[in-house]
């Protein structure tokens, strides 16, 4: 399975040193010249260390963006990367886009584009026994990378891994 990634599930994941879910999960994961862009900003060695080892194993790949790419209206107003991984994936027709924005989420299901968000991938690695608490694993990503997750659906998706 292909997917498409937008930064953020990339950054968040790379920063909790889970990065590694995704090739178990997805196989390979694209990225177009945006997002590579935003993650060349990323602040973290550790992060950016385990991007680049991601890029040189192969199962991170860089895709340009074709001219042919479609650009439809309802990716006006999103940032740079999140608008190229929701060209890229209609362009390429793959499985879905990896996103955490909720204006980009919105934006993809217009589209008919599923999206799956870091939690997402972490409530798969619960359920296969790649990661051993959820709990522990969002509270890294609050902590360490500053991702903000409601306390109601935090005890949803807990609930969901019978956490």
């Amino acid at each position: 399975m292909v997917v498409v990634s937008d930064t953020s599930p990339l950054s968040n994941l790379a920063i909790i040193g889970r990065l590694a879910l995704l090739p178990e999960q997805f196989g390979e994961v694209w990225i177009p010249p945006a997002v590579v862009r935003e993650l060349d900003a990323l602040r973290s060695p550790s992060a950016q260390a385990a991007l680049s080892e991601a890029m040189q194993s192969g199962w991170l790949m860089q895709v340009p963006l074709p001219s042919s790419a479609p650009f439809p209206d309802e990716l006006r107003g999103l940032d740079p990367g999140e608008t190229e991984a929701l060209r890229l994936a209609l362009s390429a027709k793959t499985n879905a886009v990896l996103m955490d924005e909720k204006e980009g989420r919105q934006c993809a299901a217009s589209l008919g584009i599923t999206t799956i968000g870091g939690l997402g991938i972490l409530i798969f690695a619960r359920r296969t026994g790649s990661i051993s608490s959820l709990r522990n694993e969002i509270e890294k990503l609050r902590r360490d990378a500053g991702f903000f997750v409601d306390k109601d659906l935090e005890t949803r998706v807990l609930a969901m891994v019978a956490e």
